[in-house]
């Protein structure tokens, strides 16, 4: 328990130093005015409206397969905290593309791992006008090692597939905080 406070005591103070660092940084830059330097994940507003209450407003529409609906899942977990899209203003339409490639083949053909890659394609349209407000690539990739048993086999593409799930979840999320933050 008293290591866990310290790691958290640690935590807060690196990012202070981390903070203070920014500061610092920006004030020598010349950006004192502040339109220069918003905070992503503080409590400053974007457009009028906090991070999360922004967030709130895209919807995330359905994407096929399983792996795409773990991205769906992840997003509409990191935008609206598992809830529907509050009075959504957005609309968020992803394309994935998956691949898988074998790493560390052995002479006999058998691959002793994998890496499995995930491509979303996205577009952010605003539904007021049915524009589109950004479009771009997320890449995803995770490995995995291949043994002799089937089942283990099957549960270690799942999880890379898991893995790399999150991981585009993330990005994306980051890549909208960014456009709406930008965007009245």
């Amino acid at each position: 328990m008293r290591g866990q406070t310290e790691a958290r005591r640690s935590m807060y103070r690196t990012g202070l130093l981390s903070t203070f660092g920014i500061a610092v940084i920006c004030a020598l830059a010349g950006c004192s005015d502040g339109a220069s330097f918003r905070p992503l994940y503080g409590s400053a507003a974007l457009g009028g409206a906090a991070t999360q209450e922004k967030l709130a407003t895209v919807d995330i529409a359905p994407i096929p397969g399983r792996v795409g609906q773990r991205i769906r899942n992840e997003l509409i977990f990191q935008t609206t905290g598992g809830g529907k899209a509050q009075s959504p203003q957005f609309r968020l339409d992803i394309a994935i593309r998956e691949s898988v490639v074998s790493t560390l083949v052995m002479t006999n053909g058998n691959a002793g791992g994998q890496i499995y890659s995930i491509e979303a394609s996205y577009n952010l349209i605003r539904l007021s006008d049915k524009s589109v407000v950004a479009s771009g690539k997320s890449y995803g990739r995770a490995s995995f090692d291949r043994v002799t048993s089937i089942f283990a086999n099957v549960e270690a593409r799942q999880d890379a597939e898991n893995r790399a799930a999150s991981s585009v979840g993330e990005e994306l999320r980051t890549r909208l905080l960014a456009i709406l933050s930008s965007t009245a």
